[in-house]
């Protein structure tokens, strides 16, 4: 009898799954230029955890990725089954001077099956040094809310907003944030998302 007893399986421990936020973009999100844990995306998660949301956020900003580099990487996004993400791209495309409608067509590619996949899409976008003509920046920036209003997604039209020319939060490239600014970053896109999540 004793050797029954001691087959009794132990009680297994509770559910540690917690939904999955994917931050999805290039170096602005991969928070190229500042210190591991200084990214935006881990800010999110400081903001998101003081609000006790449950979601994990997963970094998957790469440095020097275009629209296309994206399309690329969506089997391995749509793996991680997110509930959602938040797909920060085009810069890279803009400062390369490559086609809009070639972006946007990738732009489009990456939110249909995200959405497809059963993931929630939010877009977050950028804008150009205005060098690169007032024709050119103008198409650019309207990218965003036509994809926004096509796909029915939230839209944060400028990721850097309060941060660019913000004392201290822009880098030296003006391009990128600071750890600093990053944290303005999460919080403009933590105003974008928490609408869209579950306490």
């Amino acid at each position: 009898m004793s050797a029954q007893v001691s087959m009794k399986q132990p009680t297994p421990p509770p559910q540690t799954w917690r939904p999955i936020i994917v931050c999805f973009g290039d170096s602005l999100t991969a928070g190229y230029g500042t210190d591991p844990g200084q990214s935006y995306p881990d800010n999110l998660q400081k903001i998101l955890d003081d609000s006790n949301f449950p979601d994990r956020v997963i970094n998957e900003g790469v440095s020097g990725n275009t629209t296309k580099d994206g399309v690329d990487r969506l089997p391995h996004i749509i793996a991680l089954h997110p509930q959602l993400v938040v797909v920060e791209f085009g810069g890279n495309d803009g400062l390369r001077g490559l086609p809009i409608d070639q972006t946007q067509k990738n732009m489009s590619t990456i939110v249909d099956e995200l959405k497809a996949s059963g993931a929630k899409v939010a877009l977050a976008g950028i804008t150009l040094p205005p060098d690169y003509g007032p024709d050119y920046i103008a198409k650019f920036n309207a990218m965003y809310p036509a994809l926004a209003k096509q796909y029915k997604v939230p839209l944060l039209p400028f990721l850097l907003k309060d941060v660019y020319g913000a004392p201290g939060d822009m880098q030296d490239d003006a391009t990128h944030a600071t750890a600093q600014g990053n944290k303005q970053v999460a919080a403009n896109v933590a105003g974008l998302i928490e609408p869209m999540l579950k306490h």
